[in-house]
């Protein structure tokens, strides 16, 4: 009885042992890869505090001066005639001499409100300037998927003929020892298989790399292993596609547009806010003199502000005015230089997508495969020399990766026109 106990035992272990390799294994597809990143990735989530900040801004900028209160003139001892000065109350206070004022500055011109206008803008800048950074992370994450997909694809590639060759190494080296095949034939194979295993590696490390930077984008921990779910989405013919609507397109959704133009909306309330500050504030007091004048206890008011003669706030004025001209033309430029991305990710699409397109639709990969397993029968039976079956697995291996690199040109393509207009081309 104990044995069986100890055996299910064992078996539970495994069993569990098992499960938690399976949870450390994550297949998901390229749809899922965005969502966890939007979800999960850390510099978006620190990013976005930024518009937090901004919205602090603001409230702070609605906030009115607080007032000054001072106290002065005391005189901690007996005056000559401090048998005169009257307690306060009681016995506290007697023969002190004091003076209070409470001060408040009160912004004119409007001061107030100009700040709140411009940090509401500045609010608005830092959305954009957020969905620009997303922008650029998002086109780094597709970059990284399709590179991955690339990869894992080639390199089983090169294990399929790996495993091929092994298979042709073990059965020379059972017919080398029975006298009929030349040892230089089994060594020429087996100089293949070292090729093929050290593309093999070189592969995987590249793979690795690019995990590590997809693990970091996705906030994935660096022992789950990841494998990226190629997509069975069609490509969109970039003959249906106009230039003109994504231009369109960009002005309306490319963030870069909108933070061009709001940082000459920026400019433009910063002169307000500093042509206001010309004015000068008033600063209104209350003050209380206690035995420190004519009376024994005077109230007064006052009202006090700096007379513009020199500084008028020329300089700052000046800066903003030029601050103007100068968003003026940065948007100009960058609106130029976003018009010529586009179409330069239109002209590379429309490249890939008809080269991909030439040597796809008529299943030549499909038929190199098939063909690749007829070399393979007929290398074994010894129907062609192993020289046309190497050059052939070369020229297998060659076609594919063009095959493939095709197909990652072509969907990096595609993500980068649909990036350069920040919007899904339908």
């Amino acid at each position: 009885m104990k044995i069986i106990k100890i055996i299910l035992l064992c078996i539970l272990m495994l069993l569990c042992r098992h499960k938690v390799f399976a949870q450390d294994t994550l297949k998901i597809t390229i749809e899922q890869a965005e969502k966890q990143f939007l979800e999960k990735n850390l510099q978006l989530l620190a990013e976005r505090y930024n518009i937090a900040i901004a919205d602090a801004a603001i409230v702070q900028a609605r906030v009115l001066n607080n007032p000054t209160i001072g106290v002065g003139d005391i005189n901690f001892w007996h005056p000559n005639a401090a048998e005169e000065v009257e307690a306060i109350p009681a016995t506290w206070g007697n023969g002190i001499i004091f003076s209070i004022e409470l001060e408040q500055v009160i912004r004119t011109a409007g001061k107030r409100k100009k700040l709140i206008n411009l940090e509401k803008v500045a609010k608005e800048i830092a959305i954009q300037e957020f969905e620009t950074f997303l922008l650029s992370l998002k086109t780094e994450l597709r970059t990284i998927l399709h590179e991955v997909i690339y990869l894992q694809s080639y390199l089983n590639i090169i294990q399929t003929n790996q495993k091929s060759v092994e298979t042709l190494v073990e059965s020379y080296k059972t017919n080398l020892s029975r006298g009929n095949v030349a040892k230089g034939e089994l060594i020429r194979l087996q100089s293949s298989l070292i090729e093929l295993e050290a593309e093999a590696n070189e592969i995987q490390t590249e793979l690795n790399d690019q995990y590590k930077e997809l693990k970091v984008l996705l906030n994935i921990p660096p022992q789950t292993q990841i494998s990226i779910v190629p997509t069975t989405a069609t490509t969109k013919n970039p003959n249906d596609i106009s230039l003109i609507d994504l231009f369109e397109m960009a002005k309306k959704f490319r963030p870069e547009f909108l933070l061009s133009d709001l940082d000459i909306q920026y400019q433009e309330r910063l002169l307000k806010y500093e042509k206001a500050q010309r004015s000068p504030d008033i600063a209104l007091s209350v003050n209380y003199d206690r035995y420190g004048g004519v009376w024994k206890n005077f109230f007064g008011i006052g009202i006090s502000l700096d007379i513009p003669m020199f500084d008028r706030n020329q300089g700052n004025i000046k800066i903003a005015k030029l601050s103007i001209d100068q968003a003026n033309y940065n948007a100009e430029h960058q609106k130029n230089e976003i018009q010529h991305e586009i179409a330069t990710f239109y002209n590379n699409y429309k490249i890939n997508y008809h080269f991909y397109k030439k040597h796809t639709e008529n299943d030549f990969s499909e038929n190199l495969d098939d063909m690749f397993e007829v070399y393979t029968r007929n290398f074994l039976n010894r129907n062609i020399s192993m020289l046309e079956y190497l050059d052939f697995m070369e020229a297998y291996r060659t076609t594919k990766q063009v095959i493939l690199t095709a197909k990652k040109n072509l969907d990096t393509s595609f993500a980068e026109l649909q990036f350069s207009v920040n919007n899904e081309i339908k």
